[in-house]
């Protein structure tokens, strides 16, 4: 596995109410979370890769649904991958270095926690192609919904 990179089983109690995931415990991350979001995405959208070059982690749960989270360390090409949600109920921490997005494998619910508040005067934030030959094998679709800067990376 990549290094930092840290998975946290997320339990489900159901009773006749329905059920409750305790989603984060911070005194069980690497690092203060500041700012969480939340993302609902159709099947087929790829979101990313994006990295951080001043220290943004994130930690990514998908709360409905399914997706496959993808993550490329950089300088040596390893990459890292896995179906979250609904078959696979965790959350995933990487360290904002790496380059890193997800796919919606279904309609999804996807909330991500990040250690840095959102700047959009000075956004930390670059992108690399969801198609770099690093990780395009990985990606189940090769034609994805992508945001018109998610597209630009690949100009």
């Amino acid at each position: 596995m990549i290094e930092g990179i840290e998975m946290f089983p997320l339990r489900r109690h159901e009773d006749e109410r329905g059920w409750f995931i305790e989603l984060m415990r911070a005194s069980s991350l690497p690092d203060q979370v500041r700012q969480s979001n939340l993302v609902w995405s159709r099947r087929g959208v790829i979101r990313g890769l994006h990295y951080h070059e001043r220290g943004q982690n994130d930690l990514f749960a998908c709360l409905q649904g399914l997706a496959r989270v993808v993550v490329l360390e950089r300088s040596t090409g390893e990459t890292f991958t896995v179906d979250i949600g609904d078959d696979n109920p965790v959350a995933v921490w990487i360290p904002g270095r790496h380059a890193h997005g997800f796919e919606a494998l279904t309609d999804l619910l996807f909330c991500y926690h990040v250690t840095e508040e959102y700047d959009p005067d000075d956004p930390d934030e670059q992108g690399i192609c969801w198609a770099d030959p690093r990780v395009k094998h990985l990606w189940s679709t090769q034609s994805p919904i992508l945001s018109e800067r998610d597209a630009a990376a690949c100009s």
